[in-house]
């Protein structure tokens, strides 16, 4: 498990982690407090991958297309 800072991982990252701590705490073998920190840990990973994916996903649906929906540019993302 990583020290860094969960919000300053990218998607690629935190879900790496992320399958490393499922995989740990999935073996059953790991103490009790270990396992409560494990869970902690990757419970903020899943929520940093949720937001990466909703800006990438945000991103995407802002690409506008032409009438052969080819892309010709970008809108705004309304907030």
């Amino acid at each position: 498990m990583s020290d860094r800072p969960v919000e300053e991982m990218s998607f690629e990252e935190a879900m790496q982690e992320l399958e490393t701590v499922v995989g740990q705490l999935e073996r059953g073998d790991v103490a009790l407090e270990n396992s409560i920190r494990l869970y902690e840990r990757g419970a903020a990973l899943k929520a940093r991958c949720e937001v990466k994916l909703k800006d990438a996903e945000e991103k995407v649906a802002a690409i506008t297309l032409d009438r052969d929906g080819q892309p010709t540019g970008t809108q705004p993302v309304e907030e």
